[in-house]
């Protein structure tokens, strides 16, 4: 975070006294644009954000980035910020909220398309039922990929949470394009079913 702010002199700003204001006089201060209320903003909240982050994405570099983007976010939004509406806390969560969002909807998105990529290699037919809507709904993404075995694991990570094509897990990896193409078909159908059983273990 202290790359995006401007490293040591946005953190040595929160010496300044900032440490010990309250949660209202922090947030008039972030909506003034105080830099060192945003650095006492993400020491108080920053682990919170990234804790809820995590349990909806599944994943903690993923959570990291995004926690990095609520915060990057709401400073240069704070001109849409009214500490009369309500506290800084509830203004950042309901960022998080969207931000959460946005990630899972790239990964959908994403997932369609390797699914794509996978259903023409292997003629259509196993990437016919969508995954997509199921993964992003699912908290089980993450465990259900540490099953799978390698490389599948590998290459179904990189697509998903690195948002690399084939031709790139393929550079990445160093596995030829081929065995990218079939891991990635296997690891869809094994990581479907997987997911299809516990979503009847579920219901039930």
């Amino acid at each position: 975070m202290t790359a995006l702010w401007g490293g040591s002199k946005v953190l040595a700003a929160t010496v300044g006294g900032v440490t010990g204001a309250s949660d209202d006089d922090l947030g008039h201060g972030f909506a003034k644009g105080d830099e060192a209320c945003l650095a006492e903003a993400y020491r108080r909240w920053g682990a919170l954000v990234f804790t809820v982050v995590r349990q909806a994405v599944g994943d903690a570099e993923e959570a990291r980035d995004v926690t990095q983007q609520v915060f990057v976010g709401a400073w240069r939004g704070r001109e849409g910020y009214d500490p009369r509406r309500g506290s800084l806390k509830t203004w950042l969560m309901g960022i998080t909220r969207r931000k959460i969002a946005d990630a899972l909807t790239r990964r959908s998105r994403h997932l369609r398309d390797v699914e794509a990529a996978a259903g023409a290699a292997s003629g259509g037919e196993e990437a016919r039922t969508p995954l997509a809507d199921t993964v992003v709904d699912s908290v089980l993404l993450h465990d259900e990929l540490e099953r799978l075995p390698d490389p599948q694991r590998v290459v179904l990570r990189l697509a998903f949470f690195e948002d690399l094509t084939q031709a790139q897990i393929a550079e990445r990896s160093g596995l030829p394009l081929g065995t990218v193409k079939s891991c990635t078909r296997r690891g869809l159908i094994r990581l479907r079913r997987r997911l299809e059983v516990d979503g009847g273990a579920s219901d039930g």
